[in-house]
């Protein structure tokens, strides 16, 4: 009895000493946990440097609707305001980066804009002019003219920027005024289909309306993003907003600047990813690079060589890690210097110097562009009339392959056009179909199958089968010969 008594006094002894402090601490593991960082100091010295940003916009009436349905039952004022002019406002974000009055914001802010009116920190209200816009990459640079003394942001490097890394989004949501929002890097190099130069920052800190074009700031103070466009399905913020990174900014904003347009470099090609498949398929040991899958015949990339097959592996001796990487580095090379490629072709590693042009607007690009007329065209050049078939044929190119989208294996003849006398007609056949046998007999060439015609020829002129594959499907079709007609 005393020992269960004794027990029972040093199990509650034991208790008040758990829940007094001093003994916590002692018996605790070491242990620090630090306190969630305090932005105050941070903000209070970058929000001079975030400005709101209005414009006035003249409606398109083909965007509208129904005019008449809007103008019905509304008031006298509001009547005349639509009609004499019909204007909007449009709200934005943006912020000084010199003191001489240089703003970036994003073009989708200021674009069709009739006037721009900056509000700066003070509640200042001035007019800007629009120096440049870029589309491509959503970014625009307008300038204020004012006797005050503005604060520019510091540029940070955004390829140093880590996932997880904390990060603040200064903007205009919904008309606010200046707000500020704390977040962390979620992804890095995120391409959301927006353009081809797609690369941005993703963040959770929330980008709402009339954000974009704010500045992302790392804990530096320095700007390494401009927020740009948030995902949502109610039209706020969820957690998932995406910035431009300001290196892909600091280029663009430096040509807008000098030019008031954007000169980008061009070499004449269309690139795809270099898949594990076709790495295995061409007997390259990387899926680094990207694939060439066209290329303009008036462009310096067909003069340097380059076909429709070749891997690109390395731009100026940095090494290519994506179709992105690789249009970036095209896009940002100094018109007319030559740029050195590293290419696999032909089994074989190789250099080749190709010249930096200058790429024309859309229309220009588009019409310098081969065509798909151009490219049967050029197909057309290398094939063959088989009489007895009634059909023209073309051994398969690596130009031919993406034309028609062959996959590797496929190895045979393609049919380029099926003559009206063509037993072919009849028997399902179609442009594009590759001829893979005749009689069971493998077609590579135009000997192999002129070997196979002249067999049946000297057999009374009977059918031959043609094993036909199209894609995923394959089937036979035995055609009558047209004696050579």
């Amino acid at each position: 009895m005393k020992k269960y008594t004794f027990c029972v006094a040093l199990g509650m002894l034991v208790s008040v000493l758990w829940q007094t402090p001093a003994f916590a601490v002692s018996i605790a593991p070491e242990t620090k946990i630090d306190s969630l960082p305090s932005f105050a100091d941070l903000v209070e010295k970058l929000m001079p440097s975030v400005v709101n940003i209005s414009t006035t916009t003249k409606l398109n009436p083909d965007n509208l609707e129904s005019e008449e349905d809007i103008l019905e039952g509304a008031a006298p004022e509001f009547r005349r305001f639509f009609e004499n002019g019909k204007k909007q406002e449009a709200l934005g974000s943006g912020f000084i980066i010199d003191k001489d009055g240089y703003i970036i914001t994003n073009a989708h802010v200021v674009h069709d804009a009739e006037s721009v009116h900056v509000t700066l920190y003070d509640d200042t209200v001035l007019d800007a002019k629009i120096i440049g816009k870029d589309t491509k990459t959503d970014i625009a640079l307008i300038k204020i003219d004012t006797n005050k003394n503005l604060q520019p942001v510091k540029f940070g490097d955004s390829d140093k920027s880590r996932v997880g890394d904390w990060v603040l989004a200064i903007g205009n949501p919904f008309g606010l005024g200046g707000s500020v929002t704390a977040g962390i890097i979620s992804a890095k190099s995120r391409d959301i289909e927006s353009g081809q130069y797609d690369n941005f920052i993703q963040t959770d800190a929330s980008i709402n309306q009339g954000s974009s074009g704010g500045p992302m700031f790392n804990m530096q103070g320095e700007v390494i993003g401009i927020n740009s466009v948030f995902f949502s399905t109610n039209g706020a913020s969820m957690g998932i907003g995406f910035a431009i990174p300001i290196n892909l900014a600091d280029w663009v904003v430096a040509q807008l600047k000098k030019y008031g347009t954007i000169k980008r470099g061009w070499i004449g090609l269309r690139i795809q990813p270099n898949t594990p498949e076709t790495a295995q398929d061409m007997g390259l040991m990387t899926t680094k690079g990207v694939l060439v899958s066209d290329v303009n015949h008036q462009g310096p990339a067909r003069q340097a060589g380059l076909e429709a097959g070749d891997v690109i592996l390395s731009f100026n001796g940095e090494e290519i890690s994506s179709t992105k990487d690789f249009s970036a580095r095209v896009a940002e090379a100094k018109i007319g210097s030559t740029a050195k490629l590293e290419i696999f072709k032909d089994g074989q590693k190789k250099t080749v110097s190709v010249k930096i042009e200058l790429l024309q607007d859309e229309k220009e690009a588009e019409k310098k562009h081969t065509s798909p007329e151009a490219k049967v065209e050029q197909l057309a050049k290398n094939e063959f009339l088989v009489k007895e078939l009634g059909l023209k044929l073309a051994e398969i190119t690596p130009e031919s392959r993406l034309l028609y989208s062959l996959p590797s294996h496929v190895k045979g003849l393609i049919i380029t056009a099926i003559l009206p006398k063509s037993d072919g007609l009849t028997k399902g056949l179609s442009v594009g179909d590759v001829i893979v046998k005749i009689d069971k007999k493998d077609v590579f060439d135009i000997q192999s199958l002129t070997n196979c015609i002249t067999e049946a020829k000297m057999e009374h002129n009977r059918p031959v089968l043609l094993f036909i594959q199209n894609g995923d499907d394959v089937h036979f079709a035995a055609l009558k010969l047209l004696n050579g007609e």
